[in-house]
């Protein structure tokens, strides 16, 4: 399946001049962890809302969020029941799971786009059947920073180097993370987050 950039050529357009006003998810700053003045990782509490969610599940994690994020766009950009530009709002997530041996992703990615303030009462409805709109559960993370394209292997990298700094603890999930960006995908420098999700 390839990516037909001429659909896009509107939505990304309309992007662009919507670039400026990016609603951030709210959520609740808990505290900071670090060494030698720099920061390691944060832990925050985001709390329930309506997503805008897409499940795809391609030979590659940067197929998946790249196809998932292009429907999201249009969604955004007109094709919903109120048939305007609703507004971006960062960051976009992306819901992994890994094997059960831990070495490598699951195929399925669940991508979610948080609908902006204005919305989150009456979410308009997506005309594309594939984007599901969804109440998600009040969420407390520990995240960290990172930055580039995320593909299997650099997520898995940062997973690892996380679980390094943490140490052994009981506190977050081990299957289940999500990596948060804050750019589009074809930004290949791009900041991102990685989220490990604390027991509830």
């Amino acid at each position: 399946r390839v990516l037909c950039l001429a659909d896009m050529a509107g939505p990304i357009a309309q992007m662009v001049r919507h670039s400026q006003a990016r609603e951030p998810v709210p959520y609740v700053f808990l505290s900071q962890h670090g060494k030698c003045e720099e920061v390691a990782y944060e832990e925050r509490r985001y709390p329930a809302g309506k997503w805008a969610c897409v499940t795809m599940g391609e030979p590659m994690y940067e197929q998946s969020i790249s196809m998932s994020f292009m429907k999201l766009m249009r969604y955004i950009c007109k094709e919903n029941s109120v048939g305007c530009h609703l507004g971006m709002t960062i960051p976009v997530l992306n819901e992994i799971h890994l094997t059960k041996e831990g070495t490598e992703l699951e195929r399925e990615v669940l991508t979610a786009y948080y609908l902006p303030g204005v919305f989150q009462q009456n979410p308009p409805v997506p005309m594309d059947p594939e984007i599901h709109i969804t109440e998600r559960a009040p969420l407390r993370v520990v995240t960290r920073v990172f930055y580039g394209m995320t593909t299997e292997e650099t997520i898995l990298r940062e997973i690892s180097l996380f679980w390094e700094l943490l140490g052994s603890t009981d506190m977050v999930l081990r299957e289940t993370y999500i990596v948060a960006s804050y750019e589009n995908p074809s930004i290949p420098q791009r900041r991102n987050e990685i989220w490990f999700i604390c027991q509830a």
